[in-house]
């Protein structure tokens, strides 16, 4: 049996990234999702033969055996990126996101206490550290170390920060206890192929390519620093298989290339070969207007830096979109 790594939410976007990433350095992977996001998925079907799945609520307690033969500490690497994401799932549903992703985080921590691994990964978000900056308790880039506020913590949207908090709490403090090294990535502003439909690139990219004009753009002067999917995935392993002891969380992302979400619309219109007019509203409420990662933890511990830059992954992006769109 060669390194097995098991992922959680393996069938969604940075997990089956990850997945490929793995089995081409040839781990074994076992993929636990319970598909509640994901319709008919080519990309899913083709690791069939490649990949364990195991199609499971992550809300319910992990079984001892989840993983296949090979008994306690037959896995090496866990990597936790199943959750409730999406700001319109978060604005709609806030209770239900703070319900999923604390039960998810505790009964995956609760399954590595009893199995041992040598690593669990947990995706976290930028959110944690968003609120210290509009307080004005930390500046931007924003390091792992500024202190976590949430200055509307009543704000639907505030539910996955505080969710995300207090499961890298979890998973810290529950790695110290039982002996397995603790890593938690905040990712920055991820993007790329398979990502959905709801987040600001590809949901640009998909009214763009149903013609509407002017395209609506909500806070155009706001900006962020957006890293693409292949970058994400190095890190995220470049961390995890890390062979620190002490527990690390480390922002993710690309320090690189920051821009204003309305220069970033008038350059997938340019792309897609659209007219030019946007028509800019406001922004969400509890978006903040600048995001843009302090990587120093992670280039320290890891020599990691960007690869991809932003005008060759919105290329990679385009591309995606159009082809499962049938190449409209």
């Amino acid at each position: 049996m060669g390194d097995r790594a098991l992922i959680t939410g393996g069938a969604g976007f940075v997990g089956l990234h990850l997945a490929r990433s793995l089995l081409a350095d040839g781990w074994e992977v076992v993929v636990v999702d319970d598909l509640s996001r994901t319709g008919p998925d080519p990309a899913l079907d083709a690791l069939a033969g490649d990949v364990r799945f195991v199609r499971h609520d992550l809300t319910a307690p992990l079984p001892d055996d989840l993983a296949g033969a090979g008994g306690a500490g037959a896995v090496r690497a866990v990597y936790h990126l199943a959750a409730m994401v999406g700001v319109a799932r978060v604005a709609a549903e806030p209770a239900r996101v703070l319900r999923v992703n604390l039960l998810t985080t505790l009964n995956v921590v609760d399954w590595c206490r009893r199995q041992g691994p040598e690593a669990l990964f947990l995706s976290s978000t930028s959110e944690v550290g968003d609120g210290a900056v509009s307080t004005g308790l930390a500046g931007v880039p924003v390091p792992e170390s500024a202190p976590a506020t949430f200055p509307a913590p009543f704000l639907p949207r505030t539910a996955y920060a505080v969710s995300k908090l207090a499961s890298e709490l979890l998973v810290t403090h529950a790695a110290a206890e039982a002996g397995f090294r603790a890593r938690v990535g905040r990712y920055h502003n991820v993007y790329g192929p398979r990502m959905g439909h709801h987040h600001v690139i590809p949901e640009l990219v998909g009214r763009i390519l149903d013609g509407e004009s002017p395209l609506v753009v909500y806070g155009t002067r706001q900006s962020r620093a957006f890293c693409h999917v292949r970058d994400a995935v190095r890190a995220t392993r470049l961390l995890t298989e890390h062979p620190a002891a002490e527990p690390l969380v480390a922002n993710v992302g690309n320090d690189a290339e920051e821009v204003a979400i309305g220069d970033l619309a008038h350059r997938l219109l340019d792309r897609l070969g659209a007219p030019g007019d946007i028509t800019p509203l406001p922004a969400p409420a509890g978006s903040p207007d600048r995001r843009w990662p302090d990587l120093t933890v992670l280039r320290e511990r890891t020599g990691y830096a960007p690869e991809v830059g932003l005008d060759e992954g919105l290329d990679d992006t385009i591309a995606w979109y159009r082809a499962a769109r049938g190449g409209r």
